[in-house]
């Protein structure tokens, strides 16, 4: 991970590699809606994040694709398992103005999904944040003060191997065994399993086992 000042760099001249990730500390809010505006539609970089005056961004590894979607199913079997209602909102872009825009990996809306199952677009000032997002470490470390700003009432971060549960408690994160959204399954234990085990056999067999046992235990 590379930390510059935001006075010795021109977005422009980014290049990143699979991998990467840099931080661009000091950025002002309007100094960070200028450089969005620069870099236009045709961005080539993959991701950017924005939280406490300081600029992310980064070139994701294929791995690190793979888990964020995988977990993401697993979510969503659970969840049907449970026959309970879900939006899978990806990497949609959630901003809080002055304070933070952020691009979760995978995100839900699950408690407030019938609420947002038609929206084309986000606005907080208006619309709720999602119920639960995930992160999968690999290229950075996930910034839980964007999280914060934004008010996403559960985070999901996995990194070698762990997952580490985020659930939000009065204005903070703490951290937790049990998930807010599966109270009864224990998360941190069976999602990483499962994972490995994915890696192994491979993801749809996995899946399909998964939704196979569910439904016979049902």
């Amino acid at each position: 991970m590379t930390v510059v000042s935001s006075a010795t760099v021109s977005l422009h001249a980014i290049h990143l590699f699979p991998g990467s990730h840099l931080l661009i500390s000091d950025v002002a809010w309007e100094q960070y809606e200028t450089f969005l505006d620069e870099l236009g539609e045709d961005c080539s970089i993959p991701r950017i994040n924005y939280s406490n005056c300081t600029l992310e961004i980064m070139s994701p590894l294929p791995i690190h694709e793979r888990l964020h979607r995988l977990i993401g199913d697993l979510v969503k079997i659970l969840l049907d398992a449970q026959n309970r209602d879900w939006e899978d909102f990806g990497s949609t872009t959630f901003r809080q103005p002055e304070r933070a825009d952020l691009e979760p990996d995978t995100c839900f809306y699950i408690q407030n999904a019938r609420r947002v199952r038609g929206c084309l677009r986000i606005n907080l000032e208006k619309d709720p944040p999602p119920d639960l997002a995930i992160e999968s470490d690999v290229t950075s470390k996930t910034t839980l003060a964007a999280y914060r700003a934004i008010g996403v009432p559960e985070v999901w971060v996995y990194e070698e191997g762990r997952l580490t549960i985020y659930p939000l408690q009065a204005g903070e994160y703490i951290l937790s065994e049990t998930s807010l959204v599966f109270p009864t399954i224990p998360s941190v234990e069976m999602i990483p399993r499962l994972v490995q085990q994915a890696f192994q056999d491979g993801s749809s067999t996995v899946l399909r086992q998964l939704r196979s046992q569910l439904a016979q235990n049902s």
